[in-house]
């Protein structure tokens, strides 16, 4: 990292939410996330430099672009403020961040607001399956299946499979996790959802297969959603901390950051890979580059993760990938509850993509804002006790776009 980027605050919408069944749409979200983030960071408008903007696919499901000019037409008082949207798939607020901690280390801007919004409830569940077929290479991922997601990360647990073994108990146990932590989470779309013993097994009945490879509580639950940032340099922080009576040392920053990319299909991700270790050589160094920029040798120096759990596979890859276990051994930090809260390292104490939910292009802002609260004790029912060091992970599409941050106070 050439200078510290802060964390002034954020704020995030609740997941549970149907905007659509309220008359409204993307822009009424995009509205409460950003007036919520001023609000909740102390940060007058008038500071706002940039605006950054993550969406993916509001062209399909609301015919609706051009989403950088959206924010001065729902917050009036940042009309002439410079604006740009940025379309990563399910990564795309993690590289609206990337790019305004450009910004910021770049000396153009010192505080900077970064908005990731998504709208899917508003048409039928096939309807908004298909549209996120995009994220993919359209017709020619080469995959037989209805639902592409679910097939293409069923196909990810079974090259696990075929490499190191993979007992699906372990992958149920993930989603079980996950979905217990978004119970102390207030903003989790799935917080009163409810599940009896078989939810959680291989019953046919109560946990149903959507593709080879994938039961329906395996997967992560699209919604709708909205997270907004205020980010700064170390000089606005600083004076945005005197102000507040604080001081710089206590407010979140982002230490650390890794991004790479592959190609769409995720068959020729795993041909690739075919003899390496990793599953996803480029995801592992994305998180080591993370690491590297922080100045920390690995995970025994974070006290949590929040990564992308679109699947329980996407989280049992991730284990490893961050190096809690051996390639292909991700089952031994399940088995020995070392992710769990409590544990010695949770993973997604908000319940994550399965649990929170996963309003696709707010996903990479709500995992840094989760991280953010974590370091700051600020995460209230699911806070990990003494965490001052965070970790996040989110992917785009099928692992072709892969960004990694680390979040310290």
């Amino acid at each position: 990292m050439t200078s510290p980027v802060y964390i002034l605050g954020g704020h995030q919408s609740d997941f549970a939410r149907a905007w659509s069944r309220q008359g409204q749409d993307i822009s009424d979200m995009i509205r409460e996330s950003v007036n919520g983030a001023l609000a909740a960071s102390g940060v007058p408008v008038g500071d706002v430099q940039s605006i950054h903007v993550g969406n993916a696919f509001a062209e399909l499901q609301r015919g609706q672009a051009h989403l950088g000019a959206m924010v001065s037409s729902v917050v009036p008082e940042l009309w002439g403020v410079p604006a740009m949207r940025h379309e990563g798939a399910c990564a795309s607020a993690s590289l609206a961040v990337l790019t305004a901690m450009a910004e910021i280390e770049a000396g153009r801007y010192d505080c900077i607001l970064v908005v990731g919004a998504e709208e899917l409830k508003n048409l039928p569940g096939d309807v908004s399956s298909s549209n996120q077929n995009a994220a993919g290479w359209q017709g020619r991922e080469g995959i037989d299946c209805r639902f592409l997601w679910p097939a293409a990360f069923g196909l990810v647990g079974q090259e696990y499979e075929r490499r190191y073994g993979l007992d699906r108990r372990y992958l149920n146990r993930i989603a079980e996790i996950n979905y217990g932590n978004a119970k102390r989470n207030t903003l989790a779309q799935t917080r009163n959802w409810k599940f009896d013993e078989r939810s959680f097994t291989d019953d046919d009945e109560a946990n149903p297969i959507i593709e080879p490879g994938t039961r329906r509580q395996d997967c992560g639950q699209i919604t709708d959603g909205a997270c907004t940032l205020l980010l700064a340099s170390a000089r606005y922080a600083a004076e945005h901390a005197r102000r507040n009576g604080s001081a710089l040392e206590r407010l979140p920053r982002i230490s650390g950051w890794g991004h790479r990319n592959a190609g769409l299909r995720v068959i020729d991700k795993l041909e690739r890979s075919r003899g390496e270790p990793y599953v996803f050589p480029h995801l592992r160094a994305a998180i080591t580059d993370a690491y590297r920029r922080a100045g920390i040798d690995g995970p025994a120096q974070l006290d949590a993760i929040e990564t992308h759990d679109c699947f329980t596979t996407t989280e049992y890859t991730a284990i490893d990938h961050f190096g809690l276990t051996p390639p292909g051994q991700s089952w031994q930090a399940v088995d020995s509850g070392m992710i769990e809260m409590g544990g010695k390292l949770p993973i997604n104490p908000s319940g994550g993509l399965i649990g929170c939910g996963h309003p696709v292009g707010a996903t990479g802002t709500r995992l840094l804002l989760d991280a953010a609260r974590q370091v700051s004790g600020q995460a209230g029912e699911y806070q990990v006790a003494g965490a001052r060091r965070v970790a996040t992970l989110n992917i785009g599409g099928s692992c072709a776009t892969v960004v990694s941050f680390v979040v310290e106070c």
